[in-house]
């Protein structure tokens, strides 16, 4: 059983009907205390990062997902999920993030459009079981004004928006994605099944 988290800020529909096609079960929590109950964690996430690092303090999750992710749990950040994983963002202000990963949220800048939305293809970096599948140059969907800043050893794939761009990151059982996998067609569901496998198993 994967939980979505909800925060009140995740596109939890197209996510939710995305794991229902592959067949694997979920529940959205929003209890601290059930986090604990699930073999595998989704954070998705729509909107400023300031607001969802808010809600999910004020819900009492912040060290609830800390603790599960460093029981070795996997845990997966989608879009605005993954720049939560990282330790700051720049939007709108500074603020702090989960510090689950070693990195910084900066907005797009240069003279070209923002928010960064469409197809675009990935570069894979490294090969680690999340990818398995995925082939380089295959097509995944965007829609973010912000971008994370990390070190090259978390990253799994980029993708390039005038700029290389984070795509997929991933430490341990803490694994991430820029773009919106639920709407990013075959590769995007390869993906998603490819995390799930990864929470087959887990003791709950």
């Amino acid at each position: 059983m994967i939980g979505i988290i909800d925060y009140g800020m995740g596109n939890l529909y197209s996510l939710s009907k995305a794991l229902e096609r592959l067949g694997y079960s979920y529940e959205f929590v929003s209890q601290a205390e059930r986090l604990q109950e699930y073999s595998g964690l989704i954070l998705p996430g729509v909107g400023a990062f300031g607001d969802a690092i808010t809600n999910i303090r004020k819900l009492g999750l912040e060290q609830a997902i800390k603790g599960y992710a460093a029981a070795g749990r996997p845990i997966l950040g989608i879009c605005l999920g993954m720049q939560l994983l990282f330790e700051k963002s720049a939007e709108h202000g500074e603020h702090t993030g989960l510090g689950l990963l070693g990195g910084e949220v900066v907005r797009f800048r240069g003279d070209y459009k923002v928010p960064h939305m469409g197809w675009n293809q990935l570069k894979i970096r490294q090969k680690q079981p999340l990818l398995n599948g995925v082939q380089e140059g295959d097509y995944v969907y965007f829609v973010h004004s912000y971008h994370v800043l990390c070190q090259f050893d978390v990253l799994l794939a980029t993708s390039d928006y005038h700029q290389e761009v984070t795509a997929i990151v991933n430490r341990d059982n803490v694994y991430g994605m820029q773009f919106h996998p639920e709407k990013s067609g075959e590769t995007g569901m390869l993906l998603l099944r490819n995390f799930a496998v990864q929470c087959e198993g887990v003791l709950t």
